[in-house]
């Protein structure tokens, strides 16, 4: 079995890219893979608390998310700077992360067989 990790760098509801990216996600665990996710960039903005997909007429990311753990999904890594840069902070996500600082990502990014990039 191989390790996967899919970084995602653009926003949530930023279109079509983001949306098939997840659709891979939940494809890939579903096959019974080790799956783990990085927020970079504007890709923390994914599990920002206070999201409202409808007006956008976009898939509700956040409630994908919460869905990974039916999954076995449940390590999603965030970069500190990320956050920090886009005035965010671990307490303003709805889901639980492990942030790493930008010197330690490329270290992290090693320890995984594959990683798909958005």
């Amino acid at each position: 079995m191989k390790n996967y990790l899919f970084v995602l760098r653009k926003p949530a509801h930023s279109g079509a890219l983001v949306q098939e990216m997840l659709d891979i996600i939940l494809t890939t665990a579903a096959f019974d893979q080790k799956v783990f996710i990085l927020l970079l960039d504007d890709g923390v903005f994914h599990l920002k608390n206070g999201q409202q997909p409808e007006n956008t007429g976009m898939k509700d990311t956040v409630a994908i998310f919460k869905a990974l753990e039916l999954y076995d999904v449940n390590t999603i890594y965030t970069e500190v700077e990320s956050l920090q840069e886009r005035g965010l902070k671990p307490g303003d996500l709805c889901l639980p992360v492990q942030a790493f600082y930008r010197k330690d990502i490329a270290g992290l990014m090693k320890q995984f067989d594959v990683v798909f990039a958005s």
